[in-house]
């Protein structure tokens, strides 16, 4: 599969870490790039971590009766009831392997990484950072869920190494992904050992908010914080 296309916000200063964000089903890396922009009234900006908007390849999508989308996976429903599709999200996990690659080869080592997304991009998130990349700085997911047998739970049951901590926010009056579905994958996860933290987001429906925004960039620069300790070179 060819690379994919990304929309890059570069920060201010010295580059030192990165975060790659995936956007929901349907939408496309400056699709969101753009909606967090109109959110916060600017791009999500730092001094020294470069943010990183990928864009999934159109593919057939089932929800949508086989029509073309622009999604990291296919699944048989919007629901937690339902299998997962691990055939695709298999074969997108090694594809956006690569884009971690690219920032390891550019000197970013993957503890200065941070993996998250809205909807679908926080689910995908999730299987990329917990099945395949254990040594990211932390994963975030807005309005996201994980199936009920998700591969990722399985995963998580046999594994003993330190993971990466997980920041949630839902909000309750979503009705696309259920507050609760989101709730219930926090509870899960941190039952397998991961550090989570969940805010919910009072009559908020399948959207970002202004607030969510603002502690998501405090958390991103808690965990990617400035090195003060190099030297100027």
């Amino acid at each position: 599969m060819a690379a994919l296309q990304r929309s890059v916000v570069s920060p201010a200063g010295r580059h030192s870490a990165s975060v790659i964000l995936l956007h929901g089903s349907g939408d496309t890396g400056p699709g969101v790039r753009a909606w967090i922009k109109q959110v916060l009234n600017q791009d999500l900006v730092f001094q020294h971590i470069k943010v990183i908007y990928p864009t999934a390849p159109a593919r057939p999508y089932t929800p949508m009766r086989g029509a073309l989308s622009t999604v990291w996976f296919d699944r048989w429903k919007i629901s937690n009831e339902c299998p997962e599709h691990i055939e695709t999200i298999d074969s997108m996990c090694r594809v956006l392997t690569n884009v971690i690659d690219d920032e390891v080869k550019n000197g970013i080592s993957k503890n200065k990484i941070i993996l998250g997304g809205f909807s679908m991009g926080g689910g995908m998130a999730m299987h990329l950072a917990y099945r395949y990349h254990q040594d990211v700085a932390g994963v975030f997911a807005l309005s996201s869920f994980l199936n009920k047998t998700s591969a990722v739970y399985q995963a998580l049951q046999k594994n003993e190494s330190v993971l990466p901590e997980l920041f949630q926010c839902h909000g309750t009056a979503d009705e696309l992904v259920l507050h609760s579905w989101g709730e219930e994958t926090n509870k899960m996860l941190k039952s397998l050992g991961v550090a989570t933290s969940f805010h919910s987001f009072p009559n908020l429906n399948h959207e970002l908010h202004k607030t969510e925004l603002e502690k998501l960039s405090s958390w991103i620069v808690k965990k990617l914080p400035v090195e003060t300790a190099m030297s100027n070179e």
